[in-house]
């Protein structure tokens, strides 16, 4: 269905926006993951305390999981990651 009225493209996934959040969480996995930023950005705040836990527990041993989150994140087309990320809420991996 496509939306023929502009005044109704208000509620619509801006390319730019979806872009910078996926370069920026995918960049922040890879470069401090351990404390779980990219999930913070992505807006799963549990996600993040458990990633930030996990860091302490395993002393930074089980940052490999952000590492390839943000490998994911970073390969996957810019519509792909809206849907998958940002819509349908998929937390890990």
């Amino acid at each position: 269905m496509e939306v023929t009225n502009p005044n109704e493209n208000w509620n619509q996934p801006q390319a730019s926006h979806q872009e910078n959040k996926k370069i920026a969480a995918g960049v922040c996995a890879l470069l401090i993951g351990g404390i779980g930023v990219h999930k913070f950005i992505l807006g799963y705040n549990k996600e993040g305390v458990i990633q930030i836990l996990l860091s302490v527990v395993s002393c930074g041993i089980l940052g490999i999981i952000p590492f390839i989150e943000g490998i994911i994140y970073l390969t996957k087309s810019d519509s792909d990651f809206y849907q998958t990320y940002q819509v349908n809420k998929k937390g890990w991996f």
